[in-house]
């Protein structure tokens, strides 16, 4: 069976928690330094499928990837800008998931009337064990420009941390955007995606 792209779903939370836990252990791609309980995570995927996407990339059951956003900012001036977060299980990297997962976000966004994607991504100096600069080379790939580095803002495995911001436009900045509409009922719109 080939993998498919699907909505992720609270229960998930175990299998989603298991990739993302080495990240936070292992790496400074997350600056954050505890690993989240399986009920507060559940409550992170909740959240976001109340308006936004969260979808999980599974092949013979098993989740090997996802992706989802949560808003640039609450202030209502930034309604059509998302912060966008792709993880891939360790050993399932370089399959091309986080680029499938991406292509999949991106067209639900369009489809809710989002009109800016924003990664904010953690960056070394100097590559280390804990962290390179191979996310801003996919997000670049991706289509996303670098528009600022912000330096020595994040502190973990007793190292400073830089943190770039990259951003893909995704729709037109005209007068009056129509506001963005529910993640479900765009989902629904494009008949899901697999």
């Amino acid at each position: 069976m080939d993998t498919i792209i699907r909505m992720a779903r609270p229960e998930d939370a175990p299998a989603l928690l298991a990739i993302y836990a080495p990240y936070v252990e292992k790496t400074a791609i997350t600056f954050e330094y505890d690993v989240p309980s399986v009920e507060e995570f559940r409550g992170r995927i909740e959240k976001v499928l109340e308006r936004h996407p969260y979808l999980a990339a599974e092949k013979d059951g098993e989740i090997l990837g996802f992706a989802y956003v949560h808003p640039f900012s609450d202030r209502a001036a930034y309604g059509w800008a998302v912060e966008t977060s792709i993880y891939i299980a360790c050993d399932k990297q370089r399959m091309g998931l986080g680029g499938r997962l991406h292509g999949a976000l991106e067209a639900v966004l369009k489809a809710q009337g989002f009109l800016s994607m924003n990664a904010c991504i953690a960056v070394p100096e100097e590559d280390d064990e804990y962290l390179t600069r191979n996310s801003v080379q996919f997000h670049g790939h991706l289509g996303y420009r670098l528009v600022g580095e912000f330096y020595k803002v994040g502190y973990k495995f007793g190292r400073w941390y830089n943190m770039a911001w990259m951003e893909k436009h995704i729709g037109p900045h005209g007068p009056d955007p129509r506001p963005p509409i529910p993640f479900r009922e765009a989902w629904e719109d494009i008949g899901g995606i697999v």
